[in-house]
């Protein structure tokens, strides 16, 4: 009934081959779509979207200044100056 099947990753362009016994259990699970990505990139999309560092780089920090105490402090984004920064102990003072 099932025949091994050649697919085209849509992350890395690599061909895979989505076998038989797979589409089997994607039938028995109720799955109607066929795999998009190979296994390897499906892996490292469940890792990303589950919060998993796993192939993917550390949170980029950048060095600011806060406004109220002058402290030097580091914040997930860009400071691009239209707005004052505040260091986590101020921050908490501004909520």
């Amino acid at each position: 009934m099932y025949q091994d099947e050649k697919i085209v990753c849509r992350d890395c362009g690599q061909e895979f081959i989505f076998s038989a016994g797979e589409q089997e259990f994607y039938a028995t699970k109720g799955f109607a779509n066929k795999p998009a990505r190979c296994p390897d990139c499906r892996k490292a999309f469940k890792a990303q979207r589950n919060g998993d560092n796993a192939g993917r780089s550390e949170r980029k920090l950048f060095d600011t200044v806060c406004a109220d105490c002058g402290a030097e402090t580091k914040v997930p984004f860009k400071p691009n100056g239209t707005r004052p920064v505040y260091c986590s102990k101020c921050y908490e003072n501004h909520r």
